[in-house]
């Protein structure tokens, strides 16, 4: 069972103690850190009280100190725990701990003396006062030797602070105790092996406290050992006998070798100084040992003719004077000191670019004073793909061209003539000379693009830059000099000459008229570049020349029909007509494209506000509302076409609105005073002439009638193509003595009839682009549809 249990468990934990001497004190015995509303004992029962009496003599606590621990229940007389209490801080290490306090009951005063004696509980882990113990050992320490440690200290009391350690598993160390008269336990490291401070300089350590509680509780603590040095190791050489060669003639304060001595010992014990031991008296001159490094150089001058073979003797010592020693053995080796000499008997500075393989550039004298293989010599040129060197006799090279040069590629080339000879090291004399490639013209101009994409906007001013095409010849002076010319083409009949020039010298293109993109939107053009080069090469662009479109066209108003003043002909709109009734559709173009032929139709003006709207996009005109009898019978409507360009362009017309339910009510409306007798005249003859179609075609159709009649008693209606407009006409022709009567029928298919239609009524009839229907009343009736245009 854990710490936590014991605290919630009170009936196991408690081990109530109750006793009641005569002088009337109660004692009790609990664990501490019991939780907060544990029942500690019943002082009714404990006090012989009656519960009846318990509020009636209202019993209250009284503490010594500022702490109020325990409360009684009035309702059931039990004393319970009211706050926290653990023992360790309260009484520390004392043995006994206690609470003592008076209970205090009235009517009649009477005063209980309550003593707890609170238990300990192992609640506590030992702990070190520090975290880490850091120690320092000579290696040297010998076996047997002990270090005492810091103890832990544990605040419980009794078993629960009963301590013992353990050392984790090391080779060197064990942990002891020992048991001093004041009854504390003392810990300390013992050595039980000799510490070697080059084999391991850092031991870590963890030793563990366990206290004797149930269950147990540890604390660790860290132990750094570090082993200091003692010079217990002389140096040691890397090699018993140094050997080395060297040439004569050794550059001063060059190296010879390095020798090399270590010392496992640290600091001073490590440090390591050299010297001579043993030098011949021909050789006291020629080196210098460096006491620190150990390198060995050259003071002086060295002759193979004077001393070949050279023994030294050289000691190391560290800081704690012992000593090492090693031999040096030097062989001197004769050098080639003797360069081979370059001479140049001819030599060509400059050659064309076309030369062939094989063609002399110079001729090279190469000798050397030494003899033997010092005196051998072998010659090459350096870096050089283009140039081959062959040799002629036993002193003299050719340098020849081995390919075909390139003076794009190389304009010139820096010739390094090497020569060394076989000696060990072989020595190497060089030369150098330039020689220049001259130029051939065997490159054509390269254009920058072999096709160019040029956008121009239309109504451009003639004569304007459109495009600038260039060309590059990698040839030289004139060979690189490059004119712009354009190929004569036609298109459709028309030189190109007419469309674009060029300037032969900055290739710059230029309009040489004004490009409409509505009639002409692209063409193509050929440009050649020539270079001056003799012979002249050339090569051929493409440029592709499109003509973008500009707001250059304002929108062409197709439908309805307008005349010069701008005002579109008479529309007949039934007032029986509802919200909605479609009046007409403007039609409109423009000649621009893209963006700037997207249309846009508003109503500017109309007679009556709010009578009419108009599609923003479609141009279909409808009513708002129903017509009212304060309307005018006589409507204008402003309509404007607005395209999307920048700047935006529009056109603007007006449409004449009739509100009538036949062609007899809408004269009046219509008959409007002409501006001018031209117009009256024109008026006149337009009437006259659909006067004269009307009765032309309504008498062939009568014939034709009459005609089908005779053959069968029924006919099938003819139908003709309809017009623009979408009002749907009738006309009917009654078959009785001579009675005409002419119906028209609105898009609701009501008919509104005209009698005894003159022919002014025909004419303004004709005006309308309709289809009409002519029908024959008797007792079978035939219906034949015709389409009339004005």
């Amino acid at each position: 069972m854990n710490v936590q249990e014991m605290k919630w468990q009170v009936p196991f934990l408690l081990m109530l103690c109750v006793l009641c001497d005569i002088s009337g004190q109660l004692h009790y015995v609990i664990p501490e850190e019991m939780r907060i509303g544990a029942v500690v004992g019943n002082i009714v029962k404990d006090l012989g009280l009656h519960i009846t009496d318990l509020a009636y003599r209202n019993p209250h606590l009284h503490f010594d100190g500022n702490v109020q621990y325990l409360n009684v229940n009035l309702e059931n007389g039990n004393l319970y725990i009211m706050g926290r209490i653990d023992r360790d801080e309260m009484c520390k290490e004392a043995t006994d701990c206690f609470i003592d306090f008076e209970i205090v009951a009235e009517n009649p005063l009477t005063v209980f003396d309550i003593k707890i004696a609170i238990e300990d509980i192992n609640d506590n882990p030992p702990s070190f006062f520090k975290e880490i113990i850091e120690l320092e050992l000579s290696e040297s320490t010998t076996s047997g030797s002990s270090f005492p440690l810091e103890s832990a200290h544990d605040p419980d009391i009794g078993r629960n602070s009963l301590l013992s350690y353990k050392l984790n598993l090391n080779p060197y160390f064990i942990i002891k105790e020992k048991q001093s008269t004041d009854g504390n336990t003392y810990v300390y490291l013992l050595l039980e092996k000799s510490l070697d401070r080059e084999v391991q300089n850092k031991h870590n350590l963890i030793l563990t406290a366990f206290d004797g509680g149930d269950p147990i509780k540890s604390g660790t603590i860290q132990i750094k050992m570090t082993v200091t040095d003692v010079n217990d190791n002389a140096p040691v050489f890397e090699k018993d006998i140094y050997k080395s060669s060297l040439k004569e003639n050794p550059q001063k304060s060059s190296l010879v070798m390095q020798i090399t001595a270590h010392d496992i010992d640290e600091g001073v014990n490590g440090e390591i100084m050299y010297s001579f031991s043993s030098v011949p008296d021909n050789a006291r001159h020629i080196f210098s040992l460096n006491p620190h490094s150990g390198e060995i150089t050259i003071s002086g001058s060295l002759d193979f003719e004077e001393v070949k073979v050279i023994r030294l003797g050289v000691e190391a010592k560290d800081g704690g004077g012992l000593v090492s020693h090693c031999k040096v053995h030097l062989e001197v080796i004769d050098e080639n000191d003797n360069a081979p000499e370059i001479k140049l008997s001819t030599v060509t500075t400059s050659t064309p670019e076309d030369s062939p393989p094989g063609t002399v550039i110079a001729l090279i004298n190469i000798n050397d004073k030494d003899s033997g293989e010092n005196g051998k010599v072998t010659c090459q040129i350096q870096d050089q793909t283009s140039l081959t060197l062959v040799s002629a006799s036993k002193n003299y090279y050719k340098l020849l061209t081995k390919t075909i040069l390139d003076r794009e590629k190389a304009s010139e080339y820096n010739i390094t003539v090497i020569a060394h000879d076989n000696g060990t090291p072989p020595l190497s004399t060089s030369t150098s000379f330039k020689l220049q490639i001259t130029d051939i013209n065997d490159n054509a101009p390269t254009f920058e693009e072999m096709s160019y994409v040029v956008y121009v906007p239309e109504n451009n001013s003639p004569g304007a830059s459109i495009y600038k095409v260039k060309a590059a010849d990698l040839d030289l002076d004139k060979n690189s000099q490059v004119t712009y010319s354009i190929v004569p083409t036609n298109e459709d009949g028309v030189t190109v000459f007419s469309s674009v020039s060029i300037n032969s010298q900055t290739g710059i293109i230029y309009a040489q008229r004004t490009f409409d993109y509505e009639k002409f939107r692209e063409f193509q053009i050929i440009v050649s570049a020539n270079d001056c080069g003799n012979p002249s090469l050339s090569s051929n662009a493409t440029v592709k020349v499109f003509i973008t479109d500009l707001n250059d066209n304002s929108p062409q108003i197709l439908y309805p029909s307008f005349g010069s003043d701008g005002s579109a002909v008479y529309e007949l709109i039934p007032p029986s007509s509802e919200a909605g009734y479609l009046v007409t559709k403007v039609v409109a173009v423009d000649a621009d494209s893209g963006h700037n032929a997207w249309l846009f139709y508003n109503l500017i003006h109309t007679t009556s506000s709010g009578f009419f709207n108009i599609g923003l996009h479609t141009g279909e005109i409808r009513t708002s509302r129903g017509f009212l009898d304060k309307d005018a019978m006589k409507q204008k409507v402003v309509i404007v076409v607005k395209d999307n360009g920048q700047p935006t362009l529009s056109t603007t017309a007006t449409l004449n609105l009739v509100f009538a339910e036949n062609v007899k009510e809408a004269l009046p409306e219509v008959s409007i005073t002409p501006r001018n007798t031209d117009f009256d005249l024109n008026f006149y003859l337009v009437i006259a002439l659909a006067a004269i179609s009307f009765l032309f075609l309504v008498t062939v159709l009568l014939m034709f009638v009459r005609r089908c009649l005779k053959q069968s008693s029924t006919i099938p209606p003819m139908s003709y193509a309809h017009g623009t407009l979408p009002y749907p006409y009738e006309l009917y022709f009654a078959a009785d003595s001579g009675k005409k009567e002419f119906t028209l029928m609105d898009v609701n298919g009501e008919n509104s009839k005209v009698n005894n239609l003159s022919t002014d009524n025909s004419a303004l009839l004709l005006m309308y682009n309709e289809d009409i229907n002519i029908k024959y009343e008797n007792d079978t009736q035939t219906e034949v549809s015709y389409e009339f245009y004005y």
